[in-house]
């Protein structure tokens, strides 16, 4: 080997590929489990991390959990639906990969963070976050938990989901953890958004990984379902539309020596005119 292919090398072990990316709504779930060992490999990604609150529509299912994480998942984070499903609560207790949003209460089960096997030795750690403004008012402050979580050593990069509804919290907690983690993206809103950057001291922000379901939607269900309830009939159970599906999704590439984010882009995939 050379001596420029030495330096390729190691210049090519200086990095590692994050894919972040979110199952929703039934049958897109199950077709994000079977896509996503080729779209890792076809990405060089290195961890991934998914948003799993919506696999069962509301909720996650343990069976659902079990498939997320053969397909490929390292970490699997949650939200606003965490307990829609109660069924997870035991796994949830046993599996230290599957977090909820960290500023729960304490009286909340399982764990909102965690310190994870990485690539190339590094220890990863992913927190998982729930925002409060148009949400609920009784979490606890998701800045303030954050402070206290990154007082934990022992970890070389942090990864944060933050689970929120307004854009401006989401955008005000990557300036505040700019310098201090990695990376931070935004869930939620089922919509993405277009604002990919690397802020100045190096983290890489997103505010919204966007929807995983059918794109022929309103957020992700049948559209006469949400046009009946804006013309004020009478409720009913939110179904997922039909039609094409997308699967929102995000890399961030890292530099691990200069503890950076390099670079942010949106690689949403597209399933066209499925019916």
């Amino acid at each position: 080997m050379g001596v420029h292919d030495g330096h390729r090398k190691r210049r090519r072990e200086q990095f590692v590929r994050l894919w972040q990316t979110l199952v929703q709504l039934n049958r897109q779930g199950e077709e994000t489990d079977s896509r996503l060992p080729a779209l890792r490999r076809e990405q060089g990604v290195h961890f991934t991390v998914v948003c799993g609150e919506n696999a069962a529509s509301d909720g996650l299912l343990p069976a659902q959990a079990d498939n997320i994480f053969s397909a490929g998942a390292d970490v699997i984070t949650m939200g606003n639906h965490t307990w829609d499903k109660r069924q997870i609560v035991k796994y949830m207790e046993a599996c230290p990969y599957l977090i909820r949003p960290a500023n729960y209460t304490a009286r909340a089960p399982g764990r909102g963070w965690g310190v994870f096997d990485g690539p190339q030795g590094l220890r990863v750690r992913v927190v998982n976050l729930i925002g409060r403004v148009e949400m609920n008012p009784n979490f606890d402050n998701p800045f303030t938990k954050m402070d206290e979580i990154l007082k934990e050593e022992g970890a070389d990069l942090t990864l944060v989901d933050f689970h929120a509804e307004a854009t401006s919290e989401k955008g005000a907690m990557a300036w505040y953890l700019d310098g201090r983690a990695q990376a931070l993206w935004g869930t939620h809103t089922h919509v993405p958004t277009a604002d990919c950057q690397v802020l100045p001291q190096g983290l890489g922000f997103v505010t919204d990984l966007g929807l995983t379901g059918p794109y022929q939607s309103v957020i992700g269900v049948k559209p006469e379902q949400a046009i009946n309830r804006f013309l004020g009939g009478l409720p009913q159970r939110f179904e997922p539309a039909p039609g094409p599906c997308r699967m929102g999704a995000v890399l961030f590439d890292i530099d691990t020596r200069a503890k950076r984010c390099v670079s942010v882009q949106r690689v949403d995939i597209c399933e066209e005119g499925r019916q």
